[in-house]
Parts: structure tokens; C-alpha cells; sequence
């Protein structure tokens, strides 16, 4: 769910070297721009008569698309190589195409006449300079040429950021999906996400019934005999034997049922927060658990719940499945983002289409979260969220 937008800067478009790499790829931009330029100056002297004879004008169109498709494909390249940009997967039209590439002959072109002025007032700058040394440019006329040259300077600098922020722009509206398509995306997310929904709630209550069936209901038909048993003993010493054995019986019944109760919705979510709810579900776990929780504030009902679950889930998943010895849980925000992180020390080989695991996956999909599990075998197994608190 997560995707680098097109046009957007990537890696190597930070620091020093990435400032080389925009420059290189500005400067390429220039000799690809005037290709473009040669181009259809060719295509228009070779295919023009086609393209306005009716019968030849949808093939003479083909062919041009097809060749103004290929240049478009090195500026794809040369926007990926040099600014570090990633592109979804989609096809243009043969009309975005031509308009885009119509749009970065002008950009290109006026962008390498914008550098070609840089150039020039470089050397002026250092001509005057060399006046100034020798003595040819009087003291009283640098102010009045640095405040020009600088003035100057500052436009052409402008002028460039501005080149470089179209040619981003055009590349994103060409190589990039356009409205429709991310609308239709969007709602297959929705429609995929809301799916996953039903069938975590689904499997939720199938759960919830068969821990009451088998576990709840047979401890408590057990009791029923056990207090029947006291009832209809004639020894007083037996009598109380049986009572204190359903005693401790309704005491079990009374803690499973809390823990039934805790995974269909945790109160304490409600009245001590997530930390304290993690907390529990550490006291729980039969196996050490360290848990880190790095949050400041509060958090969204909906994201508090998810990563509960995230958490409960993956635990008990590692206590019973992977032998393992410790688990480590870190809760972190970040940027509007909040990270889970659940890592134990087992023999991995954790199944992420698994019914508990497809169910969290669903649970996370539906706040537009991330949920990633890596469990090589032999281990560790590490399962990662990823929810949005905005």
C-alpha cells in the first residue's frame, strides 16, 4: 500500500551527490529535449502529407506515437537514473505521449537556454573581476554591476528550480496514473480491504463460539456434575471435597471466560490504555515478554484497538506454534506513523496466509495500514505494522 509517488525525489536526489546527479540529469534533459525537437521537425516533414490524408492518417499517427513512445521511454530512464524517481506500472495514451513530449521540448529547450544565460553571466562575473584586478573598472562602478549581476543571478536560479519542478510535474502526469485510474485503485483497496474485513469479523465469532463450545460450556457442564456430586454425597467431608473442587472449577471457568472475553474486545483499551493493555498481555504469555512502548500522547480508538490485536495475536501465535524462548514487542510513532513490531526467537516458518494472520491483515488493511511478516525457517519470526494515526 505504500508507494514512492512519481516525481517525487527518491534517495539519490538528497545531499551533495544527489544535487550532482539532478544537475546531470538536468543538463541531459537539454540534449534530450532537442532530440525530441529533431524529431518532430522529421516526422512532420516525412509524415505530414499522412497525417492530413484521412486514409493515412491513422497509421502515419501510429507511426508517430510509436517513435515519439521510445523517447518518452529515455525520459522515463532519465528521470528514474538521475532524480531517483519510481513509477507505478501504466501505459500512457498515445495523446499523452505526444502532448508530453511536445511539453518537454519547450521545457527542455528553455531550460538549456536559462543555463546557457547562467553560463554567460559566470563569465561576465569573472571578466569583471578581472577588470576590477586590473584596474580598467573603477571601485565606483562594482556596487551598481554586483547589484545587477546578482538580481540576475537570482532569476536565472529561480528560473531553473522552476524547470525543474515542471519537469517533475511532467513526468508524474505521463508515467503516473491519472485521476481515474487512482480512483479506481482506491476503491479495489476499499472493496479488498472491506472483504478482508468481513471475513476477519467472521472468523472472529467462529472463534469466540467454538472457545465458548468446547471450553466454557464443557467446564461448566463439568461443574453442574461436580455440584450435583456434593449435593447428593452423605458424607460431610466428601461433600466438602466436592465443593472445593467445583470451587476451583468456577475460579477456571471465570478466568477463561476473561480471556474469551479480552480477545473479543479488551476493556482495558478503554480504561488504562494500550501500554497497560500490552502489559497484560505480557503477565499472560507463559513464555518472557519485553515490550517497549515509545508513544507519546493519545492515540486514535481504531489504531489503540488494531495494534492490540497486532500484538495479542502474534504473542500467542509464538507461544503456542514456535518454541520459542523470548519475544520482544516495540511500539513506536514516527511521523504520524505508528510501528509494531513483534520478534521472537523461534523456529519461524510462520504461515502469513494463515486464518490469524490473514485476519490481523485485514484488521490493519482496513485503517489503511501495512501488515508485513517475515518468518524464515529456523527464525526469528518478526511481524510488522505499519498504522497511520492521521
Amino acid at each position: 500500500m505504500l508507494e514512492v509517488s512519481p516525481g517525487v525525489p527518491g534517495p539519490s536526489a538528497r545531499g551533495p551527490a544527489g544535487r550532482l546527479s539532478g544537475a546531470a540529469g538536468a543538463l541531459l534533459g537539454c540534449a534530450t529535449a532537442l532530440a525530441g525537437l529533431v524529431y518532430f521537425v522529421a516526422a512532420g516533414a516525412l509524415l505530414g502529407a499522412f497525417l492530413l490524408w484521412p486514409r493515412t492518417r491513422v497509421p502515419a499517427r501510429g507511426l508517430l506515437v510509436a517513435g515519439a513512445r521510445g523517447l518518452a521511454e529515455v525520459e522515463r530512464w532519465r528521470r528514474t537514473v538521475f532524480f531517483g524517481d519510481r513509477f507505478p506500472a501504466h501505459r500512457a495514451s498515445g495523446r499523452q505521449v505526444l502532448r508530453y513530449l511536445a511539453a518537454r521540448v519547450f521545457a527542455g529547450l528553455l531550460c538549456a537556454v536559462v543555463t546557457a544565460l547562467l553560463g554567460f553571466g559566470l563569465v561576465l562575473a569573472g571578466l569583471l573581476a578581472v577588470g576590477v584586478a586590473r584596474g580598467t573598472l573603477g571601485w565606483g562602478e562594482l556596487p551598481a554591476q554586483a547589484a545587477l549581476g546578482s538580481v540576475l543571478l537570482f532569476l536565472d536560479v529561480q528560473g531553473l528550480f522552476s524547470l525543474a519542478a515542471l519537469d517533475a510535474r511532467l513526468a508524474r502526469e505521463c508515467f503516473g496514473p491519472d485521476e481515474r485510474e487512482l480512483l479506481r485503485r482506491r476503491i479495489g483497496e476499499l472493496a479488498a480491504s472491506r472483504a478482508a474485513v468481513v471475513r476477519a469479523v467472521d472468523r472472529e465469532r467462529r472463534r469466540v463460539e467454538r472457545d465458548l463450545h468446547d471450553g466454557v460450556q464443557q467446564r461448566l457442564v463439568a461443574l453442574a456434575m461436580l455440584l450435583g456430586r456434593a449435593r447428593r454425597a452423605r458424607d460431610a467431608g466428601r461433600a466438602d471435597a466436592l465443593l472445593e473442587q467445583a470451587h476451583r472449577e468456577a475460579g477456571e471457568v471465570l478466568a477463561e471466560l476473561r480471556e474469551v472475553a479480552w480477545r473479543v474486545y479488551p476493556t482495558a483499551l478503554d480504561s488504562v490504555g494500550l501500554r497497560e493493555a500490552l502489559g497484560g498481555v505480557a503477565e499472560r504469555c507463559p513464555i518472557p515478554v519485553r515490550v517497549a512502548y515509545e508513544v507519546s500522547g493519545e492515540l486514535p480508538s481504531p489504531v489503540e484497538t488494531a495494534a492490540y490485536f497486532v500484538v495479542s495475536e502474534s504473542v500467542n501465535n509464538a507461544a503456542k506454534h514456535s518454541g520459542a524462548e523470548g519475544i520482544a514487542v516495540s511500539v513506536a510513532r514516527r511521523d504520524g506513523v505508528l510501528t509494531v513490531r513483534v520478534r521472537d526467537d523461534g523456529c519461524g516458518g510462520a504461515d502469513p496466509d494463515g486464518g490469524g494472520l490473514a485476519g490481523l491483515r485485514g484488521r490493519v488493511a482496513a485503517i489503511d495500514g501495512m501488515l508485513d511478516v517475515h518468518s524464515p525457517a529456523g527464525g526469528p519470526t518478526t511481524v510488522t505494522a505499519e498504522l497511520p494515526c492521521v
